[in-house]
C-alpha cells in the first residue's frame, strides 16, 4: 500500500487554486436543491445551527456569505460557532486536559473517559488532541469562497497558525482545505514541540442528484521532545538566581547544551515523533424517484432516494517513534527505569502499522423527504500489516455493523441505534453497540438526552504484542469491557447543562509502572456528575461555571480526581455598535490526588501512588473582543504561580505529573480572521 506522496497533494492545491481563481464567485442560482442528500450514519453531534431538511433557495449575488457544515456520517447541516467567550475553543487543548509542560506536550484527561473503539488500536494516545481526524472532518457547503486565518503567538515564542479555505467549485462540488501548526520551545529544557496537520477535503453530488462522493486526505506530523522530567523539585524555589530561568533546571533527559529554544530548529534529539496519514474515498448511488418543488418563480427540481448503495475505502499508514541522539548523561534514568543497562550513543524504537479497509453499506431510507431516517447494514474488510523491530505481524478483521436512525420531521424526536461486531480475525469477539434517544421539551424548555454504550475490545496493541519498544506485554490479556449509561438535560430557562455518567469497566488495562503492564480483572465502578450553568450577577457582568464530581472506587486502578471545577467571571456584552467585549478572570481548580506518572520513551501515562500533587487554583486573566469578523484574544495566564520566595516571580508551579511542572506566568495573543473572497 503506497503512502500519501507530497506531488499528489501539490497537485490537487494546485487544481484547487485554479478553480479559486475562476469566476466562482458569481455562481447564478442555488447552492443545492436539497442539502440532505449526504453520507449516513455515525451518531449524534452538537453543533449550533439547523439541519437543512427543508427546500431551501439560496441567493448567490447577495453580499454576505451562508457557510454550513456537515460530518462525514450524518447528514445534518451546522453552522458556525461564532462565540468569543471561550478561548478553548480555538486551540486544540481543553481545559479538562492537562499536558506536561507546554502547549504541544504530551496530555491525559483528569475527567473519566475511557477508550471505547473496537478492533486495532496502537496505544499511542498522549498527542491525539493536537491531530486532524476523519471523523471531525467537517464537509462544508458555502455561497462564496470562504477563508478564516488564525495566528497565536505566547511566552517562549510559541506560535499557532491556522488557515482554512472552502469554496463551491459548482453548486454540488465543495473543496475544504485546512492547515494548522502548532510549535513552541516550551518553558524547561528539552519541551520543543512541532505538530503540523493538513487536511484536504471535498464532497460532490451528481446533477441527476443519485450520486454522491466524499474524499478525505489527511497528514499529522506530531513532534514532542521529552525530557523525562526535572531531576528534583526543590530547583523550583532554589536561591540560585540561574534557575529563575526555568530552562537551566536540569532534566532527566536531554542536556541542556543540546535543546533549543528555536522554533525554526525542529530536529527531533530527544523525543516522540508520531506521524498518521490517511485517504478516505467514499462513494454512494440512489435508486428512488425523481420530484419538483414549485414556487412563485422557479421549479426546483429533486430526487427521492429510496435505497442507497455505499461503498467506503481507507489506506493509512500509522509510524510511532522515540529517538534520543544524546543519551549520554542519562545512563542511570535508562537503566532504573527501563533495564538498559548497555546504553547506545542513539536510543531508538520505532512501530509502523498500514492498514486497509473496504466497507460495503446498503442504507434503506423509509420516508424519502426525511432523510435523516433510515436504516443502515454493512460489512468491513479491514487488513492490517505491523512492523516494529524484527517483528512483521500480518492480520485482518471482518466487521459487521447496523444501524437505525430517526430525526422527525418536527425535530422533536432524536433516535440511534447503532451496533458492530467483529465476526473473524484477530479481534474476533469486538463488539459496540449504543443507543440514544433526544427529546425536545419545547423551545423555551430544553431538551432531554438519555444513553447507553457498551463495548468489547481488545487492549491496545502495544499492551499485548511484542514490539521494539521496552515495555512488559502480556499476550494473555483479556478484553475489556465498558458499559457507560448517561443522561444530559438542558434547561433553557436558567442556562443549565446536567450530565450524569454511570460507567460499568472489566479487565481494565494499565501501566504500573514506566514498564510493567497489568490488568484489572474486577469490575468496577465510575460515576460523575456535572453542571454547566451561566449564571447573571449584574446586567452584563456573567459567571459561567463548569463542575464536575467523579465517584471511583478506592481499590480501582485509576487516579483522578473527585472534584474539578472551572469559572470564568466577567463583563459578556456589546458596548459598541461594532464591538462585541469578553473580558474577566478565569479560575480550574481540582482537589489534590496521585496523578500519574510518564513514561517518556512509550509515550504512556502510568498508575503511581507515591506522590499526591496537591496544586493551586490556575488563575488567568483574559480579554476577548470581535469587530465584524475580526476577533482578538489576549490571555495572561498562572496568576496564581506567585511568589516572594528567594525574591519576587512567577516560580510557584503547579505540577501535572510527578517531576512535571506546569509554566510559570504565560502572555498568549491570539487574532482570527474570517473573510469573503
Amino acid at each position: 500500500m503506497k503512502q500519501i506522496k507530497p506531488t499528489l497533494i501539490f497537485y490537487l492545491l494546485f487544481i484547487f487554486l485554479l478553480f479559486h481563481l475562476d469566476s466562482v464567485a458569481q455562481m447564478p442560482g442555488m447552492m443545492r436543491r436539497m442539502q440532505n442528500l449526504g453520507g449516513m450514519s455515525g451518531g449524534m453531534r452538537q453543533g449550533g445551527g439547523g439541519d437543512s431538511l427543508s427546500f431551501e433557495k439560496r441567493n448567490f449575488a447577495t453580499d454576505s456569505v451562508n457557510v454550513q457544515f456537515k460530518y462525514l456520517d450524518t447528514a445534518k447541516y451546522l453552522t458556525f460557532d461564532s462565540s468569543i467567550a471561550d478561548y478553548y475553543k480555538r486551540v486544540p487543548l481543553k481545559p479538562w486536559l492537562v499536558n506536561i509542560g507546554y502547549n504541544g506536550n504530551p496530555t491525559r484527561s483528569i475527567l473519566f473517559n475511557p477508550m471505547r473503539g473496537i478492533g486495532w488500536d496502537g496505544g499511542f494516545h498522549a498527542l491525539d488532541p493536537f491531530a486532524f481526524t476523519i471523523a471531525e472532518t467537517r464537509f462544508m457547503n458555502t455561497t462564496k469562497p470562504y477563508t478564516e486565518l488564525g495566528y497565536l503567538v505566547g511566552s517562549k515564542a510559541e506560535q499557532q497558525i491556522s488557515v482554512l479555505h472552502t469554496q463551491n467549485i459548482s453548486p454540488d462540488w465543495n473543496v475544504v482545505a485546512h492547515y494548522r501548526m502548532v510549535t513552541a520551545p516550551g518553558t524547561f529544557n528539552a519541551q520543543n514541540s512541532s505538530h503540523n496537520n493538513i487536511r484536504i477535503n471535498s464532497d460532490y453530488t451528481s446533477k441527476n442528484r443519485r450520486y454522491h462522493a466524499y474524499l478525505i486526505i489527511l497528514s499529522n506530523a506530531l513532534q514532542s521532545s521529552e525530557n523525562g522530567g526535572i531531576k528534583d523539585e526543590s530547583y523550583l524555589i532554589n536561591e540560585n538566581p540561574a534557575y529563575n530561568d526555568r530552562f537551566n533546571i536540569p532534566t532527566n533527559l536531554a542536556p541542556s547544551i543540546y535543546s533549543s529554544r528555536n522554533f525554526f530548529k525542529v530536529n527531533l534529539l530527544t523525543g516522540n515523533r508520531y506521524v498518521n496519514k490517511s485517504i478516505l474515498y467514499r462513494h454512494q448511488y440512489d435508486f428512488g424517484k425523481k420530484d419538483s418543488l414549485v414556487t412563485d418563480s422557479s421549479v426546483v427540481r429533486f430526487f427521492l432516494p429510496r435505497l442507497r448503495l455505499e461503498h467506503t475505502i481507507e489506506s493509512f499508514n500509522h509510524s510511532y517513534k522515540f529517538l534520543d541522539v544524546q543519551s549520554f548523561g542519562a545512563s542511570n534514568f535508562y537503566s532504573n527505569n527501563y533495564g538498559i543497562n548497555s546504553l547506545p550513543d542513539t536510543v531508538h524504537f520505532q512501530m509502523d502499522t498500514k492498514g486497509l479497509k473496504n466497507d460495503f453499506s446498503v442504507i434503506q431510507f423509509p420516508d424519502a423527504r426525511n432523510l435523516l431516517q433510515f436504516f443502515k447494514a454493512g460489512v468491513s474488510l479491514i487488513n492490517y500489516r505491523n512492523l516494529s523491530g524484527s517483528n512483521n505481524d500480518l492480520f485482518s478483521n471482518i466487521l459487521l455493523h447496523g444501524e437505525y436512525r430517526n430525526l422527525t420531521r418536527n425535530k422533536k424526536w432524536d433516535m440511534l441505534l447503532y451496533g458492530e461486531l467483529i465476526t473473524a480475525g484477530r479481534d474476533a469477539g469486538n463488539y459496540a453497540v449504543k443507543a440514544n434517544l433526544q427529546r425536545s421539551l419545547g423551545s423555551g424548555m430544553g431538551s432531554l438526552q438519555l444513553g447507553f454504550e457498551n463495548s468489547n475490545r481488545s487492549p491496545s496493541y502495544i499492551y499485548k504484542y511484542p514490539t521494539a519498544f521496552p515495555i512488559k506485554y502480556k499476550s494473555n490479556l483479556s478484553d475489556e469491557n465498558i458499559s457507560n449509561l448517561y443522561g444530559v438535560l438542558y434547561l433553557k430557562s436558567i442556562s443549565a447543562y446536567l450530565q450524569f455518567n454511570y460507567f460499568l469497566f472489566s479487565n481494565y488495562t494499565y501501566l504500573n509502572s514506566y514498564v510493567n503492564v497489568d490488568q484489572y480483572k474486577t469490575v468496577f465502578q465510575v460515576m460523575r456528575a456535572s453542571i454547566s450553568k451561566e449564571i447573571k450577577l449584574y446586567r452584563n457582568i456573567k459567571w459561567t461555571t463548569d463542575v464536575y464530581i467523579q465517584s471511583i472506587p478506592a481499590n480501582a486502578p485509576i487516579h483522578l480526581p473527585v472534584f474539578f471545577t472551572r469559572n470564568r467571571i466577567g463583563y459578556e456584552g456589546k458596548p459598541f455598535r461594532n464591538l462585541i467585549l469578553a473580558t474577566g478572570v478565569e479560575l480550574r481548580y481540582h482537589n489534590a490526588y496521585y496523578a500519574d506518572g510518564y513514561s517518556p520513551l512509550l509515550g504512556q501515562f502510568f498508575l503511581q501512588s507515591a506522590q499526591k500533587i496537591a496544586n493551586r487554583p490556575d488563575i488567568h486573566l483574559y480579554n476577548n473582543f470581535r469587530i465584524r469578523s475580526f476577533s482578538g484574544f489576549v490571555r495572561l495566564e498562572n496568576i496564581n504561580t506567585v511568589t516572594s520566595k528567594y525574591g519576587f516571580g512567577f516560580k510557584q508551579n503547579n505540577f501535572a505529573a510527578p517531576l512535571y511542572p506546569t509554566p510559570g506566568l504565560v502572555f498568549r495573543l491570539g487574532i482570527f480572521w474570517n473573510f469573503v473572497n
